[in-house]
């Protein structure tokens, strides 16, 4: 069998849980969308079910697969529907949709409910991808506080530079939140991960907590507080001395300065693992740091061994010893993709 593992820790997952739980104080969706970040959606969250106070997912099929595997808590669609034919399911399954767009208000007032909605209305307060402009804000509030359909209605926005906490761009978007939204009655959603972490006034309401719930900072670097719960390991599989002066993989891009002694480890791209990942790339050889030498190929990539490496020594690629915001920076990517990306792994969670 192909060594590589996909080690998902359910234990560190309500770690980070309850860490981030009483940052904030309040109430908190666990955010399972995208299969929870590559970590595997309904496992994730049937370990947090006595924790969570609810569910974010993107879409209707990633709700009603929760729903199958028994989860009774509410669950949060944050792209609402992508047409009015959808408002059934959500009504049997009774999930929150967010309504971002006029047409999602209308139709969910044009369809018969059988039980008044909750309805996460969101505001477009400057990141200009989705929401209600503020100007708009209000009159879409109120055609909804309105209908005898809709049970509550949550106000919501999303940050476009949460993670860089020296970018003011954050300050001006709570502010036209604010400005437009606190007049209206009800609770209140702003802060993702990176948020919770960096703004303290959006711990209002509702927090989404989504990257840091797997382990990783949102910020950069390493939060001692949070732990990963993925460990993605593989092993060397093979090895070969070569001489100084000869080239490693595809496209010549290393070439030895000296003696070396090169492991082939079993992962690569097709894995998930980042193509442009570059020379450097540090990991774990059995708890000692390495990196990634040549070019990252389909199914395999190349290392350095010290003298005490061997064929059979276990790698890890990102984990404990290897933060995967390491091999993000390295990657110029972001922590999300790669965990996102993770597949022909076998998965292997602990507890």
């Amino acid at each position: 069998m192909r060594p590589l593992i996909a080690h998902i820790r359910l234990n560190h997952l309500r770690h980070n849980f309850r860490v981030l739980k009483a940052i904030h104080g309040g109430k908190m969706l666990a955010v399972v969308k995208a299969n929870a970040y590559g970590h595997g959606a309904v496992q994730c969250a049937l370990a947090l079910r006595d924790l969570a106070d609810g569910y974010a997912v993107a879409c209707l099929e990633e709700a009603v697969q929760l729903r199958q595997a028994g989860i009774e808590l509410p669950i949060v669609l944050l792209e609402g529907v992508f047409d009015a034919e959808e408002y059934a399911v959500i009504d049997q399954h009774r999930l929150w949709p967010v309504v971002q767009t006029q047409w999602q208000l209308e139709t969910l007032l044009a369809h018969n409910w059988q039980t008044p909605v909750s309805v996460w209305l969101k505001m477009d307060s400057g990141m200009h991808r989705a929401g209600f402009f503020p100007q708009d804000y209000a009159p879409a509030y109120y055609a909804l506080a309105q209908s005898e359909k809709v049970a509550d209605i949550v106000k919501m926005s999303h940050f476009a530079c949460a993670d860089e906490p020296e970018n003011r761009m954050t300050n001006t978007q709570i502010r036209t939140f604010n400005e437009a939204a606190d007049v209206l009655p009800g609770e209140v959603s702003l802060a993702n991960s990176a948020a919770l972490l960096a703004y303290p006034e959006t711990r209002r309401g509702w927090v989404r907590a989504g990257i840091a719930l797997y382990g990783a900072s949102p910020l950069g670097g390493v939060d001692s507080r949070l732990k990963a719960v993925m460990r993605l390991e593989s092993r060397v599989f093979a090895e070969r001395v070569l001489q100084a002066n000869e080239p490693v993989g595809y496209g010549a891009t290393f070439i030895t300065q000296h003696a070396t002694r090169v492991g082939l480890i079993a992962c690569g791209y097709a894995d998930g693992y980042p193509r442009h990942a570059p020379i450097g790339t540090p990991l774990s050889i059995d708890g000692t740091r390495s990196r990634v030498i040549g070019r990252v190929s389909m199914d395999m990539m190349t290392t350095e061994l010290a003298d005490y490496q061997h064929v059979g020594n276990a790698v890890e690629l990102w984990g404990d010893s290897v933060h995967i915001n390491e091999v993000a920076a390295a990657a110029q990517t972001i922590a999300y993709e790669l965990l996102c990306n993770v597949k022909r792994a076998h998965f292997v969670y602990e507890d």
